[in-house]
């Protein structure tokens, strides 16, 4: 495994980061920008990737596979709420497959990143 210095070196932590721009984005952009809390429910859920994988890492590896568990939650909710801005007209289908791909990829790396973790402490004991 690729040493890691800090949580910024987390592959799963930089595509979060790349996530959260777009979503940012997007957000405001449009008659999305105008609908606050839909917007604002989306840029917290995806602020909230970032955080949990941030915090999760500098905790004991029992303690982040709780906080990737969060993360992989979030990930979830960006995407219902994608479903969300589609279905009302605030996103067109190239934003939603775009944003909800991210999403989805996000989703796989910190689930890697959970199995590979558990893996190590289940070859600790």
């Amino acid at each position: 495994m690729a040493r890691v210095d800090g949580f910024e070196d987390l592959i799963a932590w930089q595509k979060a980061r790349f996530l959260t721009r777009r979503v940012y984005e997007v957000s405001r952009e449009g008659t999305l920008a105008r609908d606050f809390g839909l917007g604002s429910q989306m840029q917290r859920a995806s602020v909230s990737i970032m955080a949990n994988i941030a915090e999760g890492s500098e905790r004991g590896s029992k303690e982040f596979l709780q906080f990737l568990l969060i993360a992989k939650a979030s990930c979830a909710e960006v995407r219902s709420h994608l479903y969300v801005a589609l279905d009302t007209g605030y996103v067109d289908q190239h934003t939603f497959d775009e944003l909800n791909t991210l999403a989805a990829e996000v989703w796989r790396i910190v689930a890697s990143l959970r199995a590979s973790i558990a893996h190590k402490i289940s070859e600790e004991k």
